[in-house]
């Protein structure tokens, strides 16, 4: 089970603190690759880029305009978080649906 997101994210660290055994990756300290991050959007094209953060509403209209990738390159902040990846499946959120599906699939391991 892979975190994805930053590791000062207040929402990550409770992903963390009540998924014990998944590894933590720090889009700002390892940036994604354009692969990785094409994969991330097509399963949440319409979400992965946090378009209510405070990192959107400082950029310019034209870099919003800009490829989705090419932004969560430059802007690491802007990817709604965390997404975790487990057994193949993504979560995107720390939602309590996603938590108890998260919790039910480390407990089933």
């Amino acid at each position: 089970m892979f975190i994805y997101g930053l590791k000062n994210c207040d929402i990550v660290r409770k992903a963390r603190k009540a998924l014990p055994g998944a590894v933590m990756h720090d889009v700002r300290d390892a940036p994604l690759s354009r692969e990785v991050l094409t994969h991330f959007l097509a399963a949440f094209p319409d979400t992965l880029v946090n378009k209510r953060s405070t990192a959107w509403r400082k950029l310019s209209e034209a870099e919003r305009a800009s490829d989705p990738i090419t932004l969560l390159q430059a802007h690491p902040a802007l990817m709604k978080r965390p997404l975790i990846e487990a057994d193949g499946a993504l979560y995107l959120g720390w939602t309590a649906e996603n938590e108890a599906a998260l919790k039910a699939a480390q407990a089933g391991r």
